[in-house]
C-alpha cells in the first residue's frame, strides 16, 4: 500500500499476456487445509488518522472485519498509525487489545509500504525479519502483513526480489511461529504472472514459502481497467492474474483475499468497484468455491457500514 491517497503503480501488462495461460477450469482449483485463522478473512488497513481516534478504532467502528492492520512498520521505526499505537501507554494498548480479542478481531502490523525498498536498499532479510518480529512481540500484535512494494527489484527479474522475500519470510516465520502469529503478504495482482516476470515474482515466492504464509491480501487495483468487473477480477483478467488464474499457479483458493480501495480516488490507476458490484461478485465467487475474504485500503473510508455492505449478499454479518 502507499500512504493516502495514492498507491504504488505497476507497469501495464498487455492483453496478449492473457493468452499465455490456459483457460481455468473449475475442476483444476487448488485447495488446502485450513490456515491458523480459517477463511474468510475481512481485512482493513489504516494509515491515515481518524477524528477522535489514536492507535486503533473501537470494535463497533469496524464490526464485520476480523483483521485490522496498522500501517506502517519500517526498519527505521514505526510511522503513521503504527507510530500512534507505539505512543500509547501500556494500559491503553492492553485495553484496546482486550476489546479486539473479545470481538475476535486480530490486530496486526503492516510492514514497509511503498516508501521502503528492502531489496534495492540492500537490507539484510534475516536481520530485518528479526527486528520486525521483535516489534510484533513487544507491542502485542497478533501478526504481521508484509506489504513489500520494491517494484524496481521485481522488475529487474533477476531473482533478487524473490530471494529476498523467501529468506525474509523463512526467518520471520521462525520468529513468529504458526498457530501463534499470523503472517500475510500483500502483493499486487500482476506479480502472480510468471510468464511476464521471468524470475517468477510471487509464483516463485509462493512455491518456496507459501506454506509459511497464511494468506495473500492481493492488491487488485492500480492496473488500468483490469479487475473492474467480476469477470476480470475473478475469472480471466488482461494480466492473466484473476483470482482463478492465480489459483491455477498453485495458490490455494482460500488464500487469495480480494483487495480493493474504499474510494475511487484511492485507486489512482483503476480497479475500483462499488460495494454493490463487489458484493455481487462475492456471491458469484462463493458459488465457485472461493471464500477467502476481502481486504480494503483503508479505514475510516471503509468502516463497519462498508464491509457489511460488501458481505451482505454472500457472507452476511
Amino acid at each position: 500500500m502507499v500512504r493516502f491517497p495514492l498507491f504504488a503503480t505497476l507497469i501495464s501488462l498487455t492483453a496478449t499476456l492473457a493468452a499465455a495461460l490456459p483457460l481455468i477450469r473449475e475442476t483444476a482449483l487448488v485447495t488446502r487445509a485450513a490456515s491458523a485463522q480459517a477463511a474468510p478473512h475481512w481485512v482493513a488497513y489504516q494509515d491515515m488518522g481518524a477524528d477522535g481516534e489514536n492507535g486503533a478504532p473501537s470494535v463497533d467502528s469496524i464490526n464485520g472485519f476480523n483483521n485490522f492492520l496498522l500501517s506502517f512498520w519500517t526498519p527505521n521505526g514505526a510511522v503513521d498509525q503504527a507510530a500512534n499505537w507505539v505512543n500509547l501507554d501500556d494500559g491503553t494498548r492492553s485495553s484496546i487489545k482486550s476489546s479486539y480479542q473479545a470481538a475476535n478481531i486480530k490486530l496486526m502490523i503492516s510492514a514497509f509500504g511503498d516508501q521502503i525498498t528492502p531489496t534495492t536498499s540492500n537490507m539484510n532479510p534475516n536481520t530485518t525479519a528479526d527486528q520486525l518480529a521483535a516489534f510484533v512481540k513487544q507491542y502485542s500484535f497478533d501478526g504481521v502483513d508484509v506489504d513489500y512494494e520494491d517494484f524496481a527489484a521485481v522488475n529487474k527479474m533477476d531473482g533478487s526480489a524473490e530471494t529476498w522475500l523467501i529468506q525474509f519470510t523463512t526467518e520471520l516465520r521462525k520468529q513468529l511461529p504458526a498457530g501463534q502469529f499470523v503472517i500475510t503478504h500483500a502483493p499486487v495482482g500482476p506479480w502472480f504472472n510468471a510468464v511476464h516476470y521471468k524470475s517468477g515474482a510471487y509464483v516463485t515466492v509462493n512455491k518456496a514459502v507459501g506454506s509459511l504464509i497464511d494468506w495473500y491480501n492481493v492488491q487488485f487495483y492500480n492496473q488500468g481497467t483490469d479487475y473492474e468487473t467480476c469477470d476480470t477480477l475473478f475469472t480471466k483478467s488482461a494480466s492473466s492474474t484473476s483470482v482463478l488464474q492465480i489459483n491455477a499457479t498453485g495458490v490455494p483458493l482460500d488464500k487469495i483475499v480480494i483487495g480493493k480501495p474504499a474510494l475511487v480516488n484511492s485507486a489512482g490507476e483503476g480497479g475500483f468497484m462499488n460495494t454493490t458490484a463487489l458484493a455481487s461478485c462475492l456471491t458469484t465467487a462463493k458459488a465457485k468455491g472461493w471464500n477467502a475474504g476481502v481486504m480494503v485500503w483503508q479505514y475510516p473510508q471503509a468502516d463497519s457500514t462498508w464491509i457489511q455492505a460488501v458481505r451482505a449478499q454472500a457472507f452476511p454479518v
